[in-house]
């Protein structure tokens, strides 16, 4: 914003120590950059900068403006995303937190599809498979694929479910025996998905028959992609979720272990801040969102949510 221009140009001179090089990266002339923090100095009445044929250097007063401009801004631009948020559905900045494997395997593809439809949007997208507190992480959206959400603290809402299924690379079994009910699965195989090095329980179910399984801990893992080339590769069997083993079932690569057992499907959810309205922003981009899965749902996802 102009308002503050020669405070953003000083303070690119002071990151840069260059007047030519913050020229550069400003897309400005050097005589304009050098105009500019006279100006500033002037209206001042102090020297900021020390300029010699070699470096640009703070002086005293130069340093302690820089120290107190630098948050000034950043404050400045948050409160100004924050407004433009608040009342612009296609402008603005959004920050987004997804689970790594549904982040590599599906936010390409309607990321771009997004930025052509939203040009004037600009996105952070971060990829985790830890729960992120979008609250102290100062998140405006995450994604996440978890069981029905138990938190209070923030808003959720069900985009659709996951359905999961029990997977193994056919070679397995010509040197280990098939399970044919779940009392059968060794934990030795049995690969668990989790954060904290624990063994994974899984619930299945035949009807009106249920199972609780626990998994082992010969190989445990934060990250479905790794248990699923684990699995693939003849290591186990592993509980994923549909869209990570879809195409390998599809293929061959792995098969459904125990086809007449099931096990819980997971949400895919939207968690946001405890907003008191959606911000038009936000609402954009989960619109966006579910659209996209409508589109792929056949594919890779189960039911949407009702």
């Amino acid at each position: 914003m102009q308002d503050i221009k020669p405070i953003r140009v000083f303070l690119k001179v002071v990151e840069l120590s260059s007047f030519a090089a913050a020229a550069r990266e400003l897309k400005m002339t050097p005589a304009s950059v050098t105009r500019i923090v006279a100006r500033l100095e002037e209206d001042l009445g102090q020297q900021l900068l020390v300029r010699t044929t070699r470096q640009v250097s703070l002086t005293s007063a130069g340093a302690m403006a820089a120290a107190r401009f630098g948050p000034v801004v950043e404050d400045f631009d948050q409160v100004a995303e924050e407004i433009t948020r608040a009342v612009r559905p296609d402008h603005g900045r959004l920050s987004i937190n997804a689970p790594m494997s549904l982040g590599l395997r599906l936010m390409p593809s309607m990321i771009d599809r997004f930025r052509l439809a939203y040009p004037n949007i600009t996105l952070d997208v971060s990829l985790t498979d830890a729960f992120v507190d979008v609250v102290t992480e100062r998140c405006d959206l995450a994604i996440r694929i978890s069981g029905p959400p138990s938190d209070k603290s923030t808003i959720w809402r069900k985009i659709c479910e996951v359905p999961r299924h029990l997977v193994a690379a056919p070679g397995l079994f010509d040197r280990v025996p098939r399970p044919e009910t779940p009392d059968d699965l060794d934990p030795a195989l049995c690969m668990s998905y989790s954060a904290a090095g624990r063994a994974e329980r899984w619930t299945l179910s035949n009807g009106a028959r249920s199972r609780a399984v626990t998994a082992g801990i010969s190989v445990v893992s934060n990250n479905g992609d790794f248990l699923y080339a684990m699995a693939k590769a003849g290591n186990g069997i592993a509980l994923l979720p549909d869209f990570i083993v879809s195409e390998g079932l599809a293929s061959g690569a792995v098969e459904t272990v125990l086809s007449d057992w099931s096990a819980p499907s997971l949400w895919l959810t939207m968690f946001y801040p405890p907003y008191e309205a959606l911000p038009p922003l936000v609402a954009t981009f989960t619109d966006f969102f579910e659209a996209h899965l409508q589109e792929v749902n056949g594919l890779t996802f189960g039911t949407p949510a009702p």
